[in-house]
């Protein structure tokens, strides 16, 4: 295993080196191995609780947004397919510790196999240095995820505020305007009015998503957004 060049690639080096190695270490070489040594398993629990706090805090501060949408989020960016394309970008395929079958049958490019990896290494990072380091390292990987989905993770409200903010002088307001339907299947329309001026209308299952889609509305209609 050449630990310095991941500790090169991930930004962190190791004061313990033994909990790189078992954050390496998949349960296929541990079995295999003739000493006693500990698989990943145990580093992939903590790793998983240490990336849920740190992506639901992110994006708590980051998107206005309600509780199920906030949900979705942080499951897309916490699932799999997101952390084996994270693993990828630091090829921690290369430096997995598999058992000989392993090996043979592809685990390297496994995603359950390279994600679970990915999350004992967050948990390695976590143990070494605190949360602060993990959070250090998880973040870009977030950030950069966030990006390249930017249509279902826009928090439409806020970029219209940060935009009209620029003008002290000016007041955003969203108004309830019709509410529809039994409780199982409401339909609410929302407008957003500068100061009393309507700029943007939107409708959507839930009051707050109609308020998202009158701010986008409002957003294309000054040329903001497409």
């Amino acid at each position: 295993m050449a630990a310095a060049d991941l500790e090169k690639r991930i930004g962190y080096r190791f004061k313990d080196k033994q909990l790189l190695e078992r954050a390496l270490t998949h349960s296929s070489y541990a079995n295999e191995s003739k000493k006693k040594i500990e698989c990943n398993e145990r580093m992939e629990f903590l790793g998983d609780a240490v990336l849920s706090i740190i992506v639901a805090d992110h994006i708590f501060h980051k998107f206005h947004l309600a509780e199920g949408d906030l949900t979705k989020i942080r499951a897309a960016l916490v699932c799999e397919k997101s952390l084996f394309e994270f693993a990828k970008q630091i090829d921690l395929g290369s430096e997995l510790l598999l058992g000989h079958g392993e090996e043979q049958t592809g685990g390297r490019e496994r995603p359950s196999v390279v994600s679970d990896a990915f999350e004992a290494l967050i948990a390695g990072i976590y143990l070494d240095g605190g949360m602060e380091e993990a959070k250090r390292f998880v973040l870009p990987f977030v950030e950069k995820e966030i990006r390249s989905k930017e249509s279902p993770f826009v928090d439409y409200k806020t970029l219209l505020q940060e935009i009209i903010q620029k003008n002290p002088e000016e007041c955003v307001e969203y108004v309830l305007v019709s509410e529809e339907g039994p409780d199982h299947d409401k339909k609410f329309v929302v407008e957003v009015h500068l100061n009393s001026n309507v700029i943007g209308r939107g409708t959507d299952r839930s009051k707050k998503g109609a308020e998202q889609a009158a701010a986008r509305e409002a957003l294309s209609l000054m040329g903001e957004i497409e």
